[in-house]
């Protein structure tokens, strides 16, 4: 993968994709900000607490960047520390089960795209608490790193949302395709599905890979 991957760092596909990134960005947040400004309004009225949060997270070879997204959660939903969301999570407020199913509470992101932290497609950046024992437990975790993390990727299209070592070894090899396969054909394709599943509100069914 690094063997394959160097040579196409500064490739004509990798400044397509950032010209794309910003462009891409632009026209979401317009298109995109009559429902954000619901969405705000909605989140305040549910508990009167905060719109946004923000969380350290790791990007381009593992550096901190910091991601803003909107509060889908009670205020004190990691009181106990740091912690996977599940299936059912009952800290998730109700206007935010609507948001997370149409991916709505990722769009404040597309201003760290814009800012160059993070690709609209790319594996999904993790916290460094979290990464640090994933490392420990997955071999090769670290790779996915290589790239900047995106918005949306080949795991978060092809397979559904899990909170587990085993599903993230799983998406870990979704990561590790668009790696190795990456292209400009790849990207428009995640976005698309991408599209697909913020329109109809539906999850992923697993494809299998090889």
């Amino acid at each position: 993968i690094i063997s394959n991957l160097s040579p196409n760092i500064f490739s004509i596909q990798i400044r397509i994709k950032r010209i794309s990134d910003i462009f891409l960005s632009l026209i979401i947040i317009i298109i995109s900000s009559p429902l954000l400004l619901l969405a705000i309004l909605f989140i305040f009225l549910e508990d009167r607490g905060p719109i946004f949060y923000s969380q350290i997270r790791n990007g381009l070879g593992e550096k901190n960047i910091k991601i803003l997204k909107l509060r889908t959660m009670i205020i004190s939903a990691e009181k106990l520390g740091p912690q996977w969301s599940r299936k059912n999570d009952p800290r998730i407020t109700k206007i935010g089960k609507l948001l997370r199913r149409i991916r709505l509470d990722e769009l404040p992101q597309l201003i760290s795209v814009i800012k160059g932290d993070m690709s609209l497609i790319g594996p999904r950046p993790e916290r460094p608490v979290i990464d640090h024992e994933l490392e420990k437990k997955i071999l090769h975790y670290k790779t996915r790193y290589l790239i900047k993390p995106g918005l949306s990727g080949w795991a978060q299209v092809n397979y559904p949302y899990g909170a587990s070592i085993e599903d993230t070894k799983s998406k870990l090899s979704y990561d590790l395709y668009y790696i190795r396969n990456f292209s400009t054909i790849l990207d428009i394709v995640i976005f698309f599905k991408t599209m697909q599943i913020v329109f109809t509100g539906k999850g992923p069914i697993p494809i299998k890979i090889n």
